[in-house]
């Protein structure tokens, strides 16, 4: 009778095991899940153009490439260190239209990005669901010895043209960036487009009104493609412009001293 009860679910020794055990794996679970804990976004700080956040991670390969996995948060989300850590920040879904963030690494159910905010070369991690993806086969490439910058789709060269970069005292910033942000704004007689970069000025605060955004445009004077004349940002021909507008938002650029 005892062999019966046990085989038809009794309280036998072995299922309770199974039931101890089961309870044990259910903690652990719980424990470190963390992505489903409740962050308090309003008392975080926001990464935009315009923001610091000091306790952002920085880049540790800031001259390597991407797959060219790019991710759009649907909703403001956290910002983490790892994904074991609290959150230090958040990104929102808009900024000069749609936020696209190249990712530069990743985990099971995370993917660690590059950020808009000081200082240049800041990451942070981001839980992966409520995110879009998308892959961009661009690549932009800026040399700032031979002041150039190169376009590639697919690994294929779509061009390199002369362009106008930092000068001395305001250079323009190495390391990985991306394309922020494409702006017509015709009441810009320098350049009416304007496509901002993830990066910013190492010298100076502020310059064009702006919070000392680095980015790619155009000007009127040819002059300057081929010299180390701005405050920071890429001047180029029309040519290459044209081009350039046609790349998708988190694109991949890469800036060196070539």
């Amino acid at each position: 009778m005892r062999k019966r009860r046990d085989e038809r679910g009794g309280t036998s020794m072995p299922a309770l095991a199974v039931l101890v055990l089961l309870g044990v794996v259910a903690v652990v679970g719980i424990l470190g899940n963390k992505k489903h804990e409740t962050v308090d976004l309003t008392t975080l700080t926001a990464s935009t153009t315009s923001t610091t956040i000091t306790t952002a991670p920085l880049d540790a390969e800031p001259f390597a490439g991407t797959t060219g996995l790019v991710v759009h948060p649907r909703a403001e989300a956290a910002l983490y260190s790892s994904p074991d850590a609290d959150a230090f920040g958040k990104i929102g879904p808009t900024q000069f239209g749609p936020t696209w963030l190249p990712v530069v690494e990743q985990t099971d159910g995370w993917v660690r990005v590059l950020l808009p905010s000081k200082p240049n070369r800041s990451t942070g991690w981001l839980q992966d669901d409520g995110l879009d993806r998308a892959t961009s086969p661009y690549l932009i490439r800026v040399h700032t010895s031979s002041r150039t910058l190169e376009l590639f789709e697919n690994n294929k060269s779509l061009g390199t043209w002369k362009a106008g970069v930092g000068a001395t005292k305001t250079p323009t910033p190495p390391g990985r960036t991306f394309l922020l942000g494409s702006i017509i704004d015709h009441k810009r007689s320098a350049s009416p487009i304007v496509l901002p970069l993830g990066a910013h000025s190492p010298t100076l605060d502020t310059f064009g009104g702006g919070p000392g955004t680095v980015a790619i445009h155009g000007w009127p004077n040819p002059r300057v493609f081929g010299a180390a004349i701005s405050a920071g940002c890429v001047r180029v021909p029309k040519t290459a412009l044209a081009h350039l507008q046609k790349v998708p938002l988190g694109t991949l650029v890469l800036i060196d001293s070539k």
